[in-house]
């Protein structure tokens, strides 16, 4: 397994000083507005009107931010949209590479029971483990976590990017480990 930490995406919303409004706000203000003067222009009118104009106006409400989350990823900055590695999110990735481990746990789990021969364990292990090894692969490939956290608190507090950090080798496998590791992915030694 990578001994690098999964996280998923989470945009960064930015600092806009805390006291606009966001659009959401402004579609619940509003129809909390709308309901005010509806229920101060029906008076006397009798119960049937005012919770008809109440509904009403709750339902133009939830009309307006319905309308607001459909329009807002089509422009919307890039930064907010969900992280992607080839083709495919993340989150897809994980949940594959969690089948296949899950797989291969079962799989054993049958063979130690006696279900199933050590021709087709083999056959069947060989094919999830390389499946497995694939995803895992992927992931690593596309986990450029700390450069991404590193321009984004950058961005936030208006400092400078550091420059990333280089990976350590193993000394007796040479196998290339995070740069804050304490022992060998691939071995166990100590750094």
């Amino acid at each position: 397994m990578s001994s690098e930490i999964s996280t998923d995406a989470v945009p960064l919303k930015p600092d806009r000083g805390g006291s606009t409004l966001e659009p959401w706000q402004f579609f619940v203000l509003a129809a909390l507005g709308c309901a005010t003067a509806a229920l101060f222009a029906s008076r006397g009118q009798g119960i049937v009107s005012i919770v008809l104009l109440t509904v009403l106006m709750g339902a133009a409400a939830l009309v307006g931010i319905a309308a607001l989350r459909m329009v807002r990823p089509l422009v919307s900055a890039e930064e907010e949209r969900t992280v992607m590695i080839g083709h495919r999110t993340r989150v897809a990735l994980e949940r594959e590479k969690m089948l296949a481990l899950r797989a291969i746990k079962e799989l054993e789990f049958d063979r130690a029971m006696g279900k199933l021969s050590d021709a087709d364990w083999h056959e069947m292990s060989g094919r999830l483990r390389t499946r497995a090894a694939r995803l895992m692969k992927q992931l690593d490939a596309g986990a450029s976590y700390r450069d991404q956290i590193e321009r984004d608190l950058a961005k936030r507090i208006g400092a400078r990017v550091s420059p990333p950090v280089t990976a350590q080798a193993c000394a007796s496998c040479n196998t290339e480990n995070d740069p804050d590791a304490r022992f060998c992915k691939g071995c166990g030694q100590r750094l």
